[in-house]
């Protein structure tokens, strides 16, 4: 959705959510790269724990599907010197902040569509963060990655869980209120737009991987004025706000971030905490 958020994002389900176009690996409102990168060191957290559980040694192809910028993919060649890396995402806005993060022969770029990529040949690590809400049905996209690794690969996957957190449940309650449901009703993420834990597990199983799932519930501390906002504007708020005209957006945007306020109230110090929930799932292939 795009962005990372995204490999291209929304979409259909993206957010997991919302239109099959704006799904990361698809097409719909532009991604804006700095805006999602303003928080880029909370965004990199879940990347860096889903990565430290791959326990590839000396993988020769990595494939991270829904690159995003391409800051964190580029941190996959780091990892492991010898692996060429490709990153793969629907957004040309992205892919063109993701150009800086290229190197020759070892870290390259294309545009795809998460939902319908293939490799010419299997790969050792696929990668995919947080991507899959913007994908729906995506239980039925993981068992054709799965059957693209190579005996011995490995399959790495993160999605956020906190489609009913006040972010997304305020969001949702907006869109259908009187004032707006006439054209943004469906614009809402759907509140199972993943799966829990044990059904990635029970998924990736079922696809002949032996699979460790769990779940983390991330602290941001985040600064700023209405920074809750800040936060989702490039993610979840991105497609909804990209139906309206300039002004109507202009006004939900700020009935959102009233709710916003009410719900994520500043601390004493001025700082606010948006507790993140995210599910992870990472599998490998017997040799």
């Amino acid at each position: 959705m795009s962005a990372r958020e995204l490999g291209s994002e929304p979409v259909a389900d993206s957010g997991r959510a919302t239109d099959d176009a704006t799904a990361r690996g698809s097409a719909p409102a532009a991604w804006d790269p700095a805006g999602y990168l303003r928080f880029a060191g909370e965004r990199a957290r879940p990347f860096a724990d889903l990565v430290a559980r791959i326990a590839a040694e000396t993988p020769e192809t990595v494939v991270d599907l829904g690159c995003g910028e391409g800051s964190l993919t580029a941190s996959l060649a780091r990892r492991w010197p010898g692996a060429r890396v490709t990153g793969i995402d629907s957004s040309p806005e992205m892919l063109a902040a993701a150009a800086a993060s290229a190197t020759p022969g070892r870290v390259s770029f294309e545009l795809g569509d998460v939902r319908t990529w293939a490799p010419s040949a299997p790969v050792d690590v696929l990668v995919s963060n947080a991507v899959l809400h913007w994908v729906p049905g995506h239980e039925h996209l993981l068992p054709r990655w799965a059957d693209r690794l190579r005996p011995g690969g490995w399959l790495a996957v993160q999605v956020p869980g906190n489609f009913r957190a006040p972010t997304h449940a305020l969001l949702a309650a907006l869109c259908r209120s009187p004032r707006w449901a006439d054209r943004l009703a469906g614009a809402a993420p759907a509140a199972d737009a993943v799966l829990e834990p044990v059904g990635y597990l029970d998924v990736l199983t079922a696809a002949g991987l032996s699979c460790d799932a769990w779940e983390t519930t991330y602290l941001h501390v985040l600064r700023g004025e209405d920074p809750v906002l800040g936060w989702v504007r490039s993610t979840v708020l991105r497609p909804v706000l990209a139906l309206l005209p300039e002004d109507d957006a202009a006004r939900f945007g700020a009935e959102y971030a009233a709710a916003l306020r009410e719900a994520y109230p500043p601390r004493p110090d001025g700082t606010t905490v948006l507790p993140f929930r995210r599910v992870f799932a990472v599998a490998n292939r017997p040799s």
